[in-house]
């Protein structure tokens, strides 16, 4: 498989509002982007650092993946996420070796990105994401 970088943290919390001070003002970030993503019950508020991002994650609906998340382990690390070149590509690759996919294709997620999730199970308890530019959208940024 091969990973470029982490491309962001992704922590649910459960008031994005109420997590701002913290990652603003003390640490010294800054949010440049709030987003819900509506197929994943989700509003998302995105800090960078060196070209990592902190997703901060907040459920809008008890039904989502993030609020059953906290509800079970609490607010902290949901999960990891790191920048690829080909989703499927990798999936497959994780498939063939065995690792239990949560995403059998990529989806649409935060940022217009394409993203695909393979299960804690098969990665040490450590939710892991994979991520890409859509190719329309790395060809629109290079002109």
């Amino acid at each position: 498989m091969n990973l470029d970088h982490i491309d962001h943290i992704g922590i649910a919390v459960r008031s994005i509002a109420d997590c701002l001070p913290f990652y603003e003002g003390v640490l010294g970030l800054e949010c440049y982007n709030v987003e819900e993503v509506e197929d994943q019950k989700v509003r998302t508020a995105f800090l960078k650092i060196g070209q990592t991002k902190i997703e901060l994650l907040e459920p809008t609906s008890p039904e989502s993946s993030v609020a059953k998340f906290i509800e079970k382990k609490g607010e902290g690390i949901h999960h990891i996420a790191y920048l690829v070149d080909d989703v499927q590509a990798c999936l497959d690759e994780a498939k063939e070796k065995g690792v239990r996919l949560i995403d059998q294709a990529p989806r649409k997620g935060a940022e217009g990105l394409n993203i695909a999730f393979l299960h804690p199970k098969s990665s040490c308890s450590v939710l892991t994401e994979l991520c890409m530019v859509p190719k329309e959208c790395e060809n629109s940024d290079k002109e």
